[in-house]
Order: structure tokens, then C-alpha cells, then sequence
């Protein structure tokens, strides 16, 4: 017992400064909305500006399992050195104002950076965490992370209506560089293993986590879309760009409530129970989005969106943990954010595609039909 509460205190210790370094870059986050209406205000064509997401969940479908495995295998303070400190000076290009052909790769190298640190992070707490607290652990490092987010995106709506855009992305890119502060704290015993590496394949067949990984991509390809052109959307119905922030960052302060809670029920009633209810209501958002009349509506919609992803991200990533021997803890979080990343790279191609063809409405609702998929698939496929 005495070694037991040892061991949690020491998590804890590792948990505070990892929570602040993710509330801190997770703010810069905020630039993806920036971004959106910067290339609006270009006049950039739906089709550009839907690719906006795509460059976005590319940088996440690559970054995730790159990062990922390098956690596996390198020195994690040194990794999220790197991660932080070219985010920031990716960030910051983007105040040079640059035409589209700009953007698109300078918000891709920020994203591919700052995403190793959700697999990085939560391979330094779930090699030392137990069964029975693992939900609850990664719960912390996920809520921070939706704080961050949350904060970000109402930073953005605020910066951009007072400074406009040049001094927007520049006080965004600040914010990663005093994340760094934060790994000073970490202490140096990292938990790297040396030992024998399970395949990769082995991994993915053990407890359903292919199942999981397919519904991730059809899910994440279904709200990425619907999130592609949500921007334009509200532009449409006469929302003000202020309140664009606010609406926004609904769905990430949600999720930082919705994080503790299913995290601690995550290790009370099962982890499937969890992450099933996640994917299931991620259907209903585009749904509220095709009809909403105005801003209510839209922030309906978010409130939902925060419900469904603190669900079936705690749920998903305690069930990885689980079912991941240590030497692969990485690998296997940043291949979940990647097979997300492989949904938000499609779904904004079809979206921004669909859209002239069908309108707005027509979009929304294929893209919940995607998603509906994804949850007709983690039923069938994973483990209880």
C-alpha cells in the first residue's frame, strides 16, 4: 500500500508540469481559426479553404506515429524541446502575412510538431500509471489539453478583433516558447525501454485496437468535414467573429470537464461503455449544425462535439493503454491520433468538394452519415 501511494504521488509530480507545458501550446491552437478566415479574407475558394483541415490532419496523421515511436526509443524532455520550440517559429511565420500558398505549409509544420505531444506526454504517464488509475491519469494530460484549446480559440477571436492579424499569430507563437519552462521540471528518469519490441501487427490485433483505429478515421472524417467550412458557415448566418471564438471553444471547455468525468468512469464501469457513447453522439453534430438557424444552434452543436470527444478519447486511449505492452506505449497513442489524422485529411476533400454540389445543409449531412459509420464499427469490432 505504502509503495502504491508512493508510486501515485511520484505520477502526480510528473502529471503537473506536463498538464501547463499542454494548457500553454494547446492555446497557440487558436491559429487553426486565424488561419480559416485569413484565407477568407484572401478570398481563397472553398476547395482552399477546406484544405486548411486536411493540411491539418495531415501534419497529425504523420506526426502522431512519428513522434510516437521516437518516445519509444528517445529521450522525452529533448523531444518535447523540439516539438515546442519549431511550433513556435512556425507559428510566428505566419505573421509575415503570406498569400495561401503560404499558410497551408506553415499551419502543417506547426501541427506536425505540436501533435507528438499527446502521444509523447501520455507515454511518460501511462508506462508509469496502473490499470486501475490509468483512465483518470490520462484524463489530466487531455483535459489540460482542451483547456489550452479552449483558451486559444476565445485568445483568437479577441486578438483578432483588437490587433488583426499580423500581431494575432505573433503573440500565439510566444506561448509555446514559455511551455518550454515547464520541462525544466520534469525529473530525468524517463522510462524508456530497452526491451524487446512486441510487432507492430501483434499490437493491433490485440483487444480490437484495429477495430478502434478504423472508427477513429470515419468518425474524425465526419466532424473534420463538417469543421472544414464551419467558419464560412457562421459567416453565412451573420455570426460576428468575436463570438466565432466563443462558439468555438465550447466544444474544447466541454471536453475538459467531459475528460475528468469519463475518465474516472472509464475505470469504474469499463472502457468500451465510454468511448461507444462518444462515437455515437459525434453522428448527431452535423446533424445540429445542417439546421441551426444561428449561433445557438451552432454552440448546441460544439457542447455535443466536447461531449462525444472527451468520451471516446479517454475511453479509446485507456483502452490502448491497457492492452499496450510499455515498450510500445507510443507507437500505439500516436497511431490513434494518426488513423484520426487519415479522417481529417479525407473528410475536408469531400466537404469542400460536396459543398458547391449540394450546399451547405447536403455537406453536413453526408458527413454524419460518415460518422455513423464509425460507430456502426466500434460496436462490431472491439473488445468489452
Amino acid at each position: 500500500m505504502e509503495q502504491t501511494d508512493s508510486r501515485r504521488a511520484g505520477n502526480m509530480r510528473l502529471i503537473s508540469p506536463l498538464m501547463a507545458l499542454s494548457i500553454l501550446s494547446s492555446t497557440a491552437g487558436g491559429i487553426i481559426m486565424l488561419a480559416q478566415l485569413y484565407l477568407k479574407d484572401l478570398h481563397a475558394t472553398p476547395i482552399v479553404i477546406s484544405l486548411l483541415t486536411s493540411f491539418v490532419w495531415l501534419g497529425t496523421l504523420i506526426g502522431s506515429t512519428m513522434w510516437g515511436t521516437l518516445a519509444d526509443r528517445y529521450p522525452r524532455k529533448r523531444l518535447l524541446f523540439l516539438i515546442l520550440m519549431t511550433s513556435a517559429v512556425a507559428t510566428g511565420s505566419l505573421a509575415l502575412l503570406p498569400p495561401p500558398i503560404g499558410v497551408l505549409p506553415a499551419v502543417f509544420l506547426r501541427v506536425l510538431m505540436v501533435t507528438g505531444l499527446a502521444p509523447v506526454t501520455m507515454a511518460i504517464v501511462s508506462t508509469v500509471s496502473t490499470t486501475d488509475h490509468r483512465g483518470r491519469d490520462l484524463s489530466y494530460l487531455s483535459a489540460s489539453r482542451s483547456t489550452g484549446s479552449a483558451l486559444g480559440k476565445i485568445l483568437a477571436g479577441f486578438l483578432l478583433a483588437s490587433l488583426g492579424y499580423r500581431l494575432s499569430f505573433f503573440s500565439l507563437a510566444l506561448l509555446p516558447l514559455v511551455a518550454c519552462l515547464f520541462i525544466l521540471l520534469l525529473p530525468r528518469a524517463e522510462n524508456v525501454t530497452k526491451k524487446k519490441r512486441q510487432s507492430l501487427s501483434t499490437s493491433l490485433r490485440t483487444g480490437g485496437l484495429n477495430g478502434l483505429y478504423i472508427s477513429g478515421a470515419l468518425r474524425q472524417m465526419g466532424t473534420s468535414g463538417a469543421a472544414s467550412l464551419i467558419f464560412v458557415y457562421m459567416a453565412t448566418l451573420g455570426i460576428p467573429v468575436a463570438i466565432m471564438g466563443t462558439i468555438n471553444a465550447i466544444g474544447a471547455a466541454t471536453s475538459v470537464l467531459g475528460m475528468l468525468v469519463f475518465g474516472h468512469l472509464s475505470d469504474l464501469v469499463g472502457r468500451k461503455v465510454i468511448f461507444a457513447f462518444g462515437f455515437g453522439i459525434s453522428t448527431l453534430v452535423p446533424v445540429i449544425f445542417a439546421f441551426s438557424k444561428g449561433s445557438w444552434g451552432i454552440a448546441i452543436g460544439y457542447f455535443i462535439l466536447g461531449m462525444s470527444f472527451s468520451s471516446l478519447y479517454t475511453g479509446s486511449t485507456s483502452y490502448i493503454g491497457d492492452r499496450t505492452p510499455m515498450e510500445r506505449q507510443g507507437t500505439m497513442f500516436g497511431l490513434f491520433n494518426s488513423s484520426r489524422g487519415i479522417g481529417g485529411v479525407i473528410g475536408p476533400v469531400i466537404a469542400g468538394a460536396l459543398t458547391p454540389l449540394v450546399g451547405f445543409r447536403g455537406m453536413f449531412l453526408t458527413m454524419s452519415g460518415i460518422a455513423f459509420l464509425g460507430f456502426l464499427t466500434v460496436i462490431a469490432k472491439t473488445h468489452r
